[in-house]
């Protein structure tokens, strides 16, 4: 059987068409379900293995990015998406599907409470959008089913709204040690390092987390944006491979629920 991914959109959301032609590449059946479809019932996310929550501007970032995203997803959609993380499917949320995540409860997800809002993504430090490349260096520790195998990566970061901040030093302190923490910015050698290889000035230099299970998901950098060598932004000056990097997020995803089936 294919595994079957909703990339959502609708709302101001964009960056779908790029992550259903990613999925589509990595072997999965990829489809753009709009928002309204999930909410009055034409739809449901039962028919689907992955649910993707893509980049973009939903809402036009209105009282906070993801936000108002966020609680239409939570109070229409709640149950349905506990549904989806208790059958064991995947969740990846990108950029804004990041932070609408982050704003529903969905993660980090800590202790399987999928309701409570203990982190968030705010104003980066700089005060103005970023879109630059970075470098992320991955937990090679962390459960988290999309990063398999990854060390590193350079992917690019498109937002306004992407420091990573933690309700509570405790809170911090339990992403650590549960190995929760997926990204960190970093420079070209990996080493942790203020702007602009942090563009945000996000806490720990944190750019990804997932849950406890390492099923669901979400990072600010866009891999659905680095698919092919003529992606990065010095192809025609490095010799690169010809599949870009951040294929490897969605390949690991449909690896996963094709052993699942």
């Amino acid at each position: 059987m294919t595994p079957k991914v909703l990339v959502l959109t609708g709302y101001g959301i964009n960056c779908d068409m790029e992550t259903q032609h990613a999925f589509k590449l990595a072997g999965a059946d990829a489809e753009r379900v709009r928002l309204t479809d999930l909410t009055n019932g034409t739809r449901k996310l039962s028919e689907f293995h992955i649910l993707a929550f893509t980049g973009g501007f939903s809402f036009g970032d209105d009282i906070a990015s993801g936000k108002v995203l966020a609680n239409m997803i939570k109070y229409n959609l709640g149950e349905q998406v506990r549904e989806f993380i208790e059958a064991g499917k995947l969740i990846i949320g990108i950029c804004n599907g990041f932070q609408a995540m982050v704003k529903m409860g969905l993660l980090p997800g800590l202790n399987g409470d999928y309701t409570t809002q203990n982190v968030t993504l705010t104003f980066n430090d700089s005060g103005r959008f970023e879109d630059r490349w970075v470098h992320l260096r991955a937990n090679r520790r962390t459960k988290c089913v999309f990063t398999k195998g990854l060390d590193a990566i350079y992917l690019p970061v498109r937002h306004g709204e992407g420091k990573f901040v933690a309700k509570s030093p405790e809170v911090l302190a339990r992403l650590k040690k549960g190995n929760n923490i997926v990204f960190q910015y970093t420079d070209s050698e990996g080493n942790l390092a203020g702007y602009p290889h942090n563009p945000n000035g996000s806490v720990d230099s944190i750019a990804g987390i997932c849950d406890d299970t390492g099923r669901v998901f979400g990072m600010m950098p866009h891999p659905e944006a680095y698919q092919h060598r003529t992606n990065h932004p010095r192809w025609t000056r490095e010799e690169l491979p010809e599949e870009g990097a951040g294929m490897a997020i969605f390949r690991n995803a449909v690896e996963y629920v094709r052993e699942m089936l």
